[in-house]
């Protein structure tokens, strides 16, 4: 799933799902070299991955009514250094 505009997802406290932020317009011709997860406690980062525009990152629980800001932290090969932060929602579907 990637963010839509308002850059937030709506998770099932039982599913383990891939969230992806789509940097490409930002980026222009530029690429991502690292790109990293800030997580609360509550939710569980099962692991991350990055293309030269993406950054995924694999979620399981969180608590029903709770909603997460997570951090997505990037280094492009240009140098610059950006984050974005989305909101993921637990919610019982």
């Amino acid at each position: 799933m990637t963010a839509d505009s308002h850059n937030y997802f709506v998770k099932d406290p039982d599913a383990i799902l891939d969230y992806t932020v789509d940097w490409l317009n930002w980026l222009c011709s530029d690429t991502i070299v690292t790109g990293t997860w800030v997580v609360p406690a509550g939710i569980t980062k099962i692991s991350n991955s990055i293309t030269t525009t993406t950054c995924s990152i694999w979620l399981s629980g969180g608590t029903n009514g709770m909603s997460y800001n997570l951090t997505n932290r990037i280094i492009t090969t240009g140098g610059r250094n950006d984050d974005r932060t989305v909101s993921v929602m637990v919610r019982e579907k």
